[in-house]
């Protein structure tokens, strides 16, 4: 391994990373907080796309999907070139072309556009993320990257978390019609901040020696099946579930099936493979992609669901719909500054608190939509299971991220972070696609011109079926905490 970080300051203490490492974390972390910021500031700009730009219900899915898609797909590669070439590199370009994206995004004429430019968007995203954890693990050592990894924990949930504030505030002050084109332009500041920042201080380090080429055929197979698997999610309620979807996702499995012998075949080969194999030979690291999946899956989508209803069923406005979402944040901030600390103490056991908090928080968000009659309903209805869900998300992130990168090798930290990164999105696509199926196909509105009261009853109803398929997913995700083993100790 190849490093050249900048000198330890003279006080800086034997065996702990110099202030250098913790200015190249504060730009990962500027850098991580725009793409996940991305992946829930839409939501409370999704009303208003879709009058501005005549967008379908369908429409609405793929923009927050097919970015959530898109960057899935692109972390195990980009995963595996950083190891090879170096995370700094993988980092500036990816961070430089998703502003661009936003820019794009900001500009698009129409709902298609709109898709393409979120899928670039997202495929940039995809790229630079791998490069964030793996720096972490690799500047970091002990207990101090622990630290490091509850910072990255808390700029998670706090970022996925206030999106819908910036959104609505953002959309409040432009105006409904076109605001929703400023909820991407505000990353362009931000991104020339990050990437020209990264070129002074983020370090050279490059820990896997020469590329031996990419496994082109295992990024087809695992981009074709995971298209098939999530197309039929987002268009089988409309389409009606006609035989193609099925077929579709049948299709879809094979190809996984078809991708885990063909990595084999590459590593027995001594090639270089999309996805290692032998990662999953870790119970830690095999139980925790699958406890990601199911996670982020329950977590983001309980803001697709808020906001629609909250504006398009109740006729808030953008910023009412966003607040909404401001207990779930300062509750993600308040348990991620604790989740370092209770992980050093309690080892799994703070997985198991975080994970049954959110599954409180869930279930009672779902109990409130269901025995609170729609004309009293008010945030503050929310607030407190929405308080107890970010307190449980944030004690969760972290301490979750730790325990499987510190399973596999230092060389494979790459790979492994583009891993747990790909389940945590498809997670999160997934989780919108089969959410938002679960709304939409839930309204039955009556024949003629319904009032606003009934236009609430039945949007009520959607989102309490919407927030029940969360709360479970949440529930899933806490019985799966168990695969986890009761302590990992830090690699050094």
């Amino acid at each position: 391994m190849t490093t050249s970080p900048a000198p330890a300051a003279p006080n800086d203490a034997p065996g702990t990373p110099p202030r250098s490492s913790w200015l190249a974390l504060a730009v990962l972390i500027l850098g991580i907080s725009m793409a996940l910021l991305d992946t829930t500031i839409v939501n409370v700009a999704l009303p208003t796309i879709r009058l501005s730009l005549d967008a379908s219900e369908g429409t609405l899915s793929w923009i927050i999907s097919g970015y959530a898609l898109a960057y899935g797909l692109a972390l195990i590669p980009a995963g595996r070139v950083g190891d090879r070439v170096g995370h700094k590199w993988v980092f500036i370009v990816g961070l430089a072309g998703f502003t661009l994206a936003s820019l794009w995004c900001g500009l698009a004429n129409g709902a298609t556009e709109l898709i393409v430019a979120r899928v670039v968007q997202g495929l940039c995203g995809g790229i630079f993320f791998p490069a964030v954890t793996a720096l972490i693990q690799l500047m970091f050592t002990g207990r101090t990257r622990g630290k490091a990894f509850a910072v990255m924990g808390a700029a998670i949930g706090f970022s996925t978390a206030l999106g819908p504030i910036i959104g609505g505030l953002l959309i409040e002050a432009f105006g409904e019609n076109e605001g929703w084109r400023s909820i991407f332009f505000v990353n362009l500041p931000l991104g020339l901040i990050a990437v020209t920042a990264a070129f002074v201080l983020l370090p050279k380090i490059v820990v896997g020696g020469a590329a031996r080429g990419v496994d082109v055929v295992g990024l087809l197979l695992v981009s074709v099946a995971l298209v098939a698997i999530l197309v039929p999610l987002i268009e089988g309620e409309d389409a009606g579930w006609p035989w193609w979807t099925f077929s579709l996702l049948a299709a879809g499995l094979l190809l996984l099936v078809a991708f885990a012998f063909w990595e084999r075949r590459v590593a027995a080969r001594s090639g270089s493979p999309l996805v290692p194999p032998h990662l999953f030979s870790h119970p830690a690291f095999t139980g925790g992609v699958i406890l990601a999946l199911v996670y982020f899956a329950a977590f983001t989508s309980i803001f697709f669901t808020i906001s629609i209803f909250w504006q398009s069923g109740l006729g808030h406005t953008a910023l009412a719909s966003g607040l909404v979402s401001v207990p779930f944040a300062i509750g993600s901030i308040a348990g991620a500054s604790q989740s370092e600390r209770l992980s050093h103490r309690l080892g799994r056991t703070v997985l198991v608190i975080g994970t049954g908090l959110v599954a409180i928080g869930l279930v009672s968000v779902w109990l409130v939509l269901w025995l609170v009659p729609t004309g009293d309903l008010t945030h503050w209805h929310l607030a407190g299971p929405l308080l107890l869900g970010g307190i449980g998300s944030g004690l969760f992130i972290a301490p979750n991220a730790q325990f499987i990168v510190a399973t596999v090798d230092r060389d494979e930290a790459g790979a492994a972070s583009g891993v747990i990164g790909t389940m945590q999105r498809i997670g999160s696509a997934a989780g919108i696609a089969v959410v938002g199926s679960v709304l939409f196909g839930a309204l039955d509105f009556p024949a003629g011109r319904p009032t606003p009261e009934v236009v609430a009853d039945v949007f009520a109803h959607g989102a309490t079926l919407a927030m029940a398929t969360s709360a479970s997913l949440a529930v899933v995700a806490f019985l799966l905490v168990f695969v986890l083993p009761h302590r990992v100790e830090p690699a050094r």
